[in-house]
């Protein structure tokens, strides 16, 4: 980014009132985007029961919205620079709502086409919310990235526990449906942004950025590190649970497994953007939680319940870590707002598309071998290759 367009940016940041109020804004819209998919894991065999559906196809529940995210992610920036930015956040909460209702009502033509909605309103904030942090507060972006990141966690993490309960209670039309009160909350947040002048993300019209984005190296490792971390993060919280009870845990406490994985990641999350940030190579943090993350999967493969929790801390450890780093790359390898909202949409549509593999095919793997051996040997191996997509991002270069 140049001095001029820097001195820019720093006139149109806002007051400190106006951020503090921003910074419970993100953190609330964060809530959004996790919880009405984590949700889905815990319950998993109430709805597979009930619907009488398979293991792979009830693990298309979780790839749903993956596949909706690589589809619309490279349209959120162009369908932003038409409406502002704020106007499409606030619609796509609309969206959220209205598919999380949809989903909650217990048919299965409802649940699947609520779901895509939910994907497809997610989509835009997943895309657009990091490159509002380098727009309107370039020098705030660490922190900003670290509120969003922990909010994230905590949000999924206590939906992830609290589902199995409010299922075997209420009903799991009624886990389902509960996270819409979080969408309406952060609806009545986001009303005062509406007032704002209207931020659009302008092309430049010396290059096509997005062509660009297509023949850069340094953007597919970005895309592969975005896809990887995002295969393990949803198919852990897809299969995890099923994978613990079938060692030998209780269907309560392998919910709460994957909550243990997700408060795990909050001081990691919010360490992790600011220390990156700081550093001139990220490539430390990358070793670091591809060790977090195959310690984790060795020890679970190993079917060392006693010791679950432990594994447990370190994966959240691990998705803390690269998670937070994901989100970091797309203002960390471009110059500009407009640059940063393309190499988002890209590596979030092909990631997505990655991502979308997951679930799926784990679930699938298990009903053709009936163990879950081979699926977490996948886990395994992906962490591996995490690695190098990752390490490749982290050298300092822009796009």
């Amino acid at each position: 980014m140049d001095g001029q367009q820097m001195n820019q940016n720093i006139k149109k940041t806002p007051s400190n009132r106006s951020l503090i109020y921003f910074i419970i804004a993100t953190f609330l819209f964060a809530t959004t985007l996790r919880t009405p998919i984590t949700v889905v894991g815990p319950i998993i065999s109430f709805i597979r029961d009930e619907l009488g559906i398979t293991n792979a196809l009830a693990g298309f529940l979780t790839t749903i919205p993956l596949l909706a995210f690589a589809i619309m992610s490279p349209f959120a920036p162009r369908i932003a620079r038409k409406f502002g930015m704020e106007w499409t956040l606030f619609y796509s909460l609309i969206l959220l709502c209205v598919g999380i209702i949809m989903r909650s009502v217990g048919e299965t033509i409802l649940l699947v086409g609520g779901t895509m909605l939910i994907g497809i309103a997610i989509a835009f904030g997943n895309v657009l919310i990091p490159s509002y942090f380098k727009w309107k507060f370039p020098m705030h972006i660490g922190l900003l990235t670290a509120v969003y990141s922990v909010s994230m966690n905590i949000s999924s993490g206590l939906a992830a526990g609290f589902s199995y309960p409010i299922a075997a209670n209420a009903g799991w039309q009624i886990a389902l449906g509960f996270t819409v009160i979080l969408g309406i909350i952060t609806l009545i947040f986001w009303l005062p942004f509406l007032r704002e002048k209207k931020i659009a993300l302008h092309m430049p019209t010396s290059q096509t950025k997005k062509t660009q984005m297509w023949k850069s190296p340094l953007a597919w490792a970005v895309a592969g590190a975005m896809g990887l971390q995002s295969f393990l993060f949803y198919s852990s919280s897809a299969w995890l649970p099923e994978i613990f009870i079938s060692q030998g845990l209780d269907a309560t406490t392998a919910g709460w497994m994957v909550s243990v994985m997700q408060f795990a990641q909050i001081p990691i999350t919010f360490i992790i953007p600011i220390i990156a940030g700081k550093l001139v190579s990220q490539r430390p943090i990358v070793i670091f939680f591809t060790v977090c993350y195959l310690i984790s999967f060795t020890g679970i493969f190993m079917e060392w319940t006693s010791l679950s929790i432990l594994w447990m801390i370190f994966l959240g450890f691990g998705g803390g870590a690269s998670f937070g780093l994901s989100l970091m790359l797309f203002s960390l390898r471009t110059e500009t707002a407009y640059d940063a909202a393309e190499l988002s949409g890209f590596a979030q549509s092909v990631g997505y598309f990655v991502a979308a593999v997951g679930p799926v095919l784990l679930g699938y793997v298990h009903d053709l071998t009936g163990s879950w051996s081979t699926p977490l040997l996948l886990f395994i191996v992906i962490s591996v290759l995490l690695f190098f997509t990752s390490y490749m991002s982290a050298k300092n270069r822009t796009i």
